[in-house]
């Protein structure tokens, strides 16, 4: 049975934000009916997608009034000319003034580009004016960077980013991999702040889905500890063929922000890996 939810749940999840695919944006007959105003949507860029389809789509939901943040993966970028034609289409035919920039899940790079900081480090965001600057955060961890383990080259990055965001005027957040233990959440959020990094966090959160289902976006996404606590409910009979619902991470968290009013944790980040519609339903059902 999903816990009961707590008296500072709705206040934490006021104002989330939702991560898209062209493909899933185009289930949605109207985003105006679906989200509330002003919700902040990203745009997956997978590798197989087609930067037309992405402006598409980013030009579709900016149309209906929503703020619209497509992800930049350095590593699909052949080159400094293609991020210059990428970032103008987005402006001008679609209106978008702000990205989620990340090195992306391609083992070798298509191009220039490797990191985050190295489309940071181009220039053409601030030429473009850009205003809103996001990247990715890993509270696990990401293999990609630290192949060894550990986390080094993870907080090196960051704390780079973290000199970028005092010396721009650009607003920034850390958008991170959605996670499963509020515990594994809570310590990585101390532990960047401690090393010096206060940019705020919107942190992850899988929406409603099949526990199957969950379990095979996880391994896919690298999902490591936390992923303990879908198998728990995987061996529980009684809640295996229940959809899952972030009910008992999302009422951690919001405990843990009402008490610590100096937390990173800014706001909420939901992947619909149940699909959007389930997962705005499940919001709609809380608030």
């Amino acid at each position: 049975m999903e816990k009961t939810i707590n008296t500072n749940f709705k206040d934490f999840i006021s104002g989330y934000s939702i991560e898209v695919l062209p493909r899933s944006a185009a289930k949605i007959d109207s985003f105006r009916d679906a989200l509330p105003k002003n919700t902040r949507v990203y745009i997956a860029h997978l590798e197989t997608e087609d930067i037309s389809a992405m402006v598409a789509t980013a030009k579709r939901i900016h149309d209906e009034g929503f703020a619209v943040m497509p992800h930049i993966p350095a590593r699909m970028i052949s080159s400094k000319e293609m991020l210059h034609d990428w970032i103008s289409m987005y402006q001008n035919e679609a209106g978008v003034d702000e990205a989620l920039l990340l090195a992306g899940g391609l083992k070798k790079p298509a191009g220039d580009f490797n990191s985050s900081m190295q489309l940071i480090e181009s220039g053409l965001f601030d030429q473009a004016g850009f205003k809103r600057l996001h990247i990715a955060g890993h509270p696990e961890g990401n293999k990609d960077i630290d192949p060894s383990g550990g986390n080094k080259n993870v907080s090196e990055a960051l704390s780079w980013k973290q000199e970028f965001s005092q010396r721009t005027d650009a607003s920034m957040a850390i958008a991170t991999q959605f996670c499963f233990d509020a515990d594994v959440v809570k310590k990585w959020a101390d532990n960047i702040k401690e090393n010096g990094v206060d940019i705020p966090i919107h942190i992850g959160i899988a929406g409603p889905a099949k526990l199957q289902t969950l379990l095979k976006f996880s391994v896919e996404c690298g999902i490591g500890a936390s992923m303990k606590v879908l198998t728990k409910r995987a061996k529980d009979l009684t809640t295996l063929l229940l959809p899952y619902k972030p009910t008992q991470i999302l009422n951690e968290l919001a405990e843990h922000k009402s008490k610590d009013l100096e937390s990173n944790i800014e706001q909420v980040h939901f992947f619909p890996i149940g699909g959007i519609t389930q997962t705005v339903d499940w919001l709609k059902d809380c608030q």
